[in-house]
């Protein structure tokens, strides 16, 4: 079959991309903004990738149109494809029909940290020799990849049934389907990391993703586990909504927890894990932040669902290398760290921030910001945003001119000193004049931020 993805440079449909051609299909794709690392990774699988929505852009002998998120009515392709009546499907149903039956699913839901608590399980299920498919929203440093098929179906179910990790995103699946991504994937084991609120531009409250959570809920089965945040009073009020499925929670801190870690280090590269009551065994490991502690507590939870003897995983955690652009060090120069990050929401923003902080002590960490997610658009976040970057002893924000909301009036309320750039140049230029030896500087943002971490990191090696 040869296959049309529209949005293939997305971290999930380029995904999709990847298990299509290892299925044997015939992929080819097109999209708006391309950038690493997954244009890297289509490069590098071969398939053909054409910029725009050009009509034409779409072979006249593909098969089926797997038509991403991001596209909507009025969007050339989509109207094209409307108008010759070809078949297309959501990248979200293609994958719950065509990879996950036969198949025992993992899913990983939740406002923050999906990508990182789904890499950290997938490693972690293949350090125990389970040899799990996945697909990450992200590449994975330790396998090269965002996604990959895994062991074949099994015919009947069974407790052998192999098994596939699945990022699970409540965004909406497409433009002729509303819900969410996750409630197409019918999962054996569903983590809820975490609940706020986002997406504001499908979800009016947070009350409407909860419902869409409840979905997710409802289609985890009895002989399967609910891995839920017990820290998160969000998460509790979607469990009173009817819950039929075993739950298991995690936290630091709190009543009613089975999975829980007492730090060793207050940057959270050391901890405990201890199972209702009892310590398992010390991870030590790359990894900063309290945020990052409660994934990896989450993804030991459900290796446990699923028969892992987690005690005896943990020393591969001291070897485990995360997800590009997920506080990805990039290298260093005149004595300034730098590093990409995908931070978009205030909370996030602030654990990633208070993770560095603990880690470099004194030292000045330096924020290059673009608002680029839709909720940081339409300014869902704006009163936030200047308190969650109170970890940060400079800040430059990439103001473009399409943003909604008041930078000016964001840049005034940050507690450090703080700019508004027009421009990725102006940006660059704003942090050359800001930064000295021994601070860190970390780039944040859910795009490709035009280049602008390496560039600045170039900047730095030529001066």
């Amino acid at each position: 079959m040869k296959l049309h993805i529209l949005g293939i440079a997305g971290t999930f449909m380029g995904g999709v991309a990847a298990l299509a051609r290892e299925l044997g299909h015939e992929v080819e794709g097109s999209d708006q903004a391309v950038y690493p690392p997954m244009s890297t990774q289509l490069e590098q699988l071969g398939i053909a990738l054409r910029k725009g929505y050009l009509p034409g852009n779409i072979s006249a002998d593909c098969d089926e149109i797997v038509v991403g998120n991001a596209l909507s009515r009025g969007n050339p392709a989509v109207e094209q494809v409307l108008d010759d009546g070809r078949r297309y499907i959501s990248g979200a149903q293609w994958l719950s029909e065509r990879v996950l039956p036969g198949r025992d699913t993992l899913a990983v839901a939740g406002t923050h940290g999906k990508t990182t608590t789904t890499t950290i399980l997938t490693y972690l299920l293949q350090a125990a020799g389970r040899a799990p498919g996945f697909l990450i929203g992200g590449v994975a440093e330790d396998f090269g990849v965002s996604a990959r098929l895994g062991g074949a179906p099994a015919a009947e179910p069974s407790s052998g049934r192999p098994l596939f990790v699945v990022e699970a995103d409540e965004y909406d699946t497409a433009f002729f389907d509303k819900r969410s991504k996750f409630v197409h994937y019918r999962p054996l084991v569903a983590i809820l990391n975490n609940l706020e609120f986002d997406h504001a531009d499908i979800f009016p409250d947070v009350a409407a993703i909860q419902r869409q959570f409840h979905h997710l809920v409802r289609t985890v089965p009895r002989r399967g586990r609910l891995v839920v945040n017990g820290e998160d009073p969000r998460l509790a009020e979607v469990l009173e909504m009817g819950c039929w499925t075993p739950v298991e929670r995690f936290g630091l801190e709190g009543e009613g927890l089975d999975w829980t870690a007492r730090l060793l280090a207050a940057d959270g590269s050391a901890f405990v894990v201890v199972h209702r009551g009892a310590a398992l065994g010390e991870v030590h490991w790359p990894l900063l932040g309290r945020h990052n502690v409660m994934n990896a507590l989450a993804a030991l939870a459900a290796c446990a669902a699923v028969g892992v003897d987690v005690a005896g995983l943990l020393p591969a955690l001291s070897n485990f290398r995360s997800v590009k652009r997920r506080m990805e060090h990039l290298g260093e120069a005149r004595g300034i760290t730098v590093y990409d990050d995908f931070a978009h929401h205030p909370t996030a923003i602030r654990t990633t921030l208070e993770g560095l902080r603990a880690r470099v002590g004194g030292a000045r960490i330096v924020v290059a910001m673009e608002p680029r997610s839709n909720s940081m658009r339409l300014g869902a976040h704006a009163q936030a945003l200047a308190p969650s970057l109170d970890g940060a002893d400079a800040v430059v924000f990439l103001h473009r001119p399409e943003l909604a909301w008041d930078a000016a009036r964001v840049v005034a309320d940050v507690r450090g000193d703080a700019v508004a750039a027009a421009d990725v140049d102006a940006l660059i230029q704003a942090l050359v004049e800001r930064t000295r030896d021994g601070d860190h500087v970390v780039f944040m943002s859910n795009g490709g931020f035009d280049g602008a971490p390496r560039r600045f990191l170039a900047r730095l090696r030529d001066d």
